[in-house]
């Protein structure tokens, strides 16, 4: 059995379809339903063969009440949103949590798989390598990097980097994603913005050397991600902590181009003044450091910007929101 946490959420949710797409069912999910009721949709129509409330299920790790016959443990569950205040609540959920189970995980001898961001790059100054040494002195812009940090900290720290696999998503988009309101990637709010008033709105840039809508990202395809992760699965022998991205950064304007490339109609975007609260901590330039990845044997080709936009556009969201 394979136990998945946050197994109803976006990245969850799409590895559950992967994995039932490799013929594996025999799973145990993991989440908690009762403040995002719309997550439910994401588990309809997948097979899995058990389903725990969160609670629950740290009150029985916590207990000694381990599920038996376990073959790994992908611990993707967590708060993921950048806006989140609550500092206590960010350490209990992502940081102690993950801790819980990475030391269960690693007393049974169960193949740990966890869930890590690019959050944790903050402003971007010490660049984004995920060399462990460079892991060592990021300061990210807001609390959610920082209870990732605090867990790839512990994992570095404690020298247990050959024994788990660690995952920094970069900005991933793709089906499912929905129920994550804010948090949703732009591609779904543009989508919203094209089909309601015909024109796409982003951030004005604040810094001389990006222009408007040139602030760039690592954007992944939600179809990537979830294949490399089954791919780290297949070749047990690799550990560490790795970046999840491209490689490649685009702007915005590409981004959002791409989406009315797939509509089929002209672009027209609009840039907006940016919230006060938000200038302090927003990143002009993501892009992941794919060294790491390329000398392991779980190296992985993106497809094109353009392709999974494409993809994403024209079988999801122009189809009345489909997931996976």
């Amino acid at each position: 059995m394979i136990i998945l946490t946050g197994g109803a959420g976006f990245i969850g949710s799409c590895f559950l379809w992967k994995l039932n797409q490799e013929g594996i069912t025999d799973l145990l999910i993991v989440d908690n339903l009762s403040d995002n009721k719309e997550k439910k949709r994401n588990l309809e129509g997948k097979s899995y063969s058990g389903y725990a409330d969160k609670v629950d299920f740290i009150e029985q790790i916590k207990n000694k009440q381990y599920p038996s016959n376990v073959e790994a443990i992908f611990h993707i569950g967590a708060c993921s949103s950048t806006l989140e205040t609550n500092r206590e609540y960010l350490l209990t959920n992502n940081y102690a949590y993950s801790k819980l189970l990475a030391q269960w995980a690693l007393e049974k001898g169960i193949p740990f798989y966890y869930a890590s961001s690019a959050a944790t790059y903050g402003d971007g100054n010490y660049g984004y390598s995920d060399d462990d040494q460079n892991s060592l002195r990021l300061k990210p812009l807001n609390l959610y990097g920082e209870s990732k940090q605090l867990f790839d900290l512990w994992v570095i720290n404690n020298k247990l980097q050959d024994k788990l696999v660690g995952w920094k998503y970069f900005n991933v988009f793709g089906p499912n994603e929905y129920h994550k309101k804010e948090m949703r990637s732009v591609i779904v709010k543009a989508f919203e913005q094209i089909k309601k008033d015909g024109k796409v709105r982003l951030f004005k840039s604040y810094k001389p050397e990006y222009k408007d809508g040139e602030q760039q990202r690592d954007f992944v395809y939600i179809k990537d991600v979830v294949d490399l992760m089954f791919q780290f699965f297949k070749h047990p022998g690799v550990k560490g902590i790795y970046n999840v991205g491209t490689g490649k950064a685009r702007s915005w304007n590409d981004l959002v181009k791409a989406i009315f490339s797939a509509l089929g109609i002209p672009a027209a975007i609009e840039y907006i003044d940016m919230p006060d609260y938000m200038r302090g901590q927003y990143q002009y330039f993501t892009e992941a450091d794919v060294e790491k990845l390329k000398q392991s044997k779980v190296n992985f080709k993106f497809r094109a910007l353009e392709d999974s936009v494409r993809d994403y556009v024209s079988n999801y969201l122009d189809l009345d929101f489909l997931v996976l």
